[in-house]
């Protein structure tokens, strides 16, 4: 209803400006209407822009393609569950509470990591566990991949994730990437052992269970955080095999939820979000259910 009363008051604006113009009767009462709804038709304007804020973000992030200036990290095939983690039979060994918040260290990746969401969320998670770990030193820690881009008949050639850090963390200026849960696991190791649980491949109901035990949860998700199309994809040749990649992967770290909504930190943000749930697990899903946790020190 609000939004046909401002495409009306816009309308009938628009009808008496152009009355007024031609100089007819009753030329002032038309410019004093005509303002009347102008002004109307720009304040529900202002307010439905303001109620419906994150839904209008969220539009632009799924229908705006961005450019290599962007974080441009791989899409993952659906990865085989990690065997050395055996997933807890959750209502046994977990209470799954209705709701979960959990207050993790923010920490943001710009402006000196226009690539780095993947290694500043892995310092927020260490931090969380009070591990003295800055993005930076992550940054140059971080297991890479060094295969250079290049397109050979048409097709791209380029490093894979799953091997180690692809492109220029550092600057939009060069080709770049990101990397998967494999090396920022084997990072998280090097400073907190055994203690580092890669949950990849299992259920998001394990992210849950690992949230109720107070410990935040690292993901592999895109920026829209919902559901992409397949045209947000396309296939790329890497020395360890194709792989389909989209420019909009992301990571963050989940630090809650509710019945509706997931909660998380966002790198490249500066406070507390949340997305619908299905839409965040949907989204979550289709980037290979990648996720790492670290336990509490016992």
């Amino acid at each position: 209803m609000s939004y046909f009363i401002v495409i009306f008051s816009l309308f009938f604006a628009v009808i008496l400006f152009v009355y007024a113009k031609k100089g007819r009767a009753f030329k002032r009462t038309s410019l004093l209407f005509a303002q009347l709804f102008l002004v109307c038709s720009l304040s529900l304007s202002i307010i439905l822009i303001g109620k419906n804020k994150d839904d209008i973000t969220n539009w632009f992030r799924e229908n705006i393609q961005l450019t290599d200036e962007k974080s441009s990290i791989i899409y993952a095939e659906e990865n085989e569950v990690i065997t050395t983690f055996n997933q807890p039979a959750l209502y046994e060994d977990f209470v799954i509470a209705d709701q979960v918040l959990i207050d993790a260290p923010h920490i943001q990746q710009m402006p000196e990591l226009p690539r780095g969401c993947e290694v500043t969320t892995l310092a927020m998670l260490l931090n969380y566990h009070d591990v003295d770990a800055d993005k930076m030193t992550l940054a140059e820690e971080v297991k890479k991949d060094n295969t250079p881009y290049e397109i050979k008949d048409g097709e791209i050639h380029f490093g894979n994730p799953y091997d180690g850090f692809v492109g220029d963390m550092y600057s939009f200026s060069n080709p770049g990437l990101g990397v998967y849960h494999g090396p920022i696991a084997e990072l998280a190791k090097n400073y907190v052992g055994d203690r580092v649980v890669d949950l990849t491949g299992h259920s998001f109901e394990t992210v849950l269970a690992f949230l109720n035990r107070e410990e935040p949860v690292f993901v592999i998700i895109n920026a829209a955080y919902q559901p992409l199309p397949e045209s947000s994809f396309e296939t790329w040749l890497t020395p360890s095999g194709e792989i389909d990649i989209t420019y909009r992967q992301h990571a963050a770290l989940v630090v809650g939820y509710d019945d509706e909504y997931i909660y998380y930190n966002d790198p490249l943000q500066y406070e507390l979000k949340k997305a619908p749930k299905d839409e965040f697990i949907g989204a979550w899903e289709q980037m290979g259910k990648q996720a790492v946790t670290i336990l509490k020190e016992s």
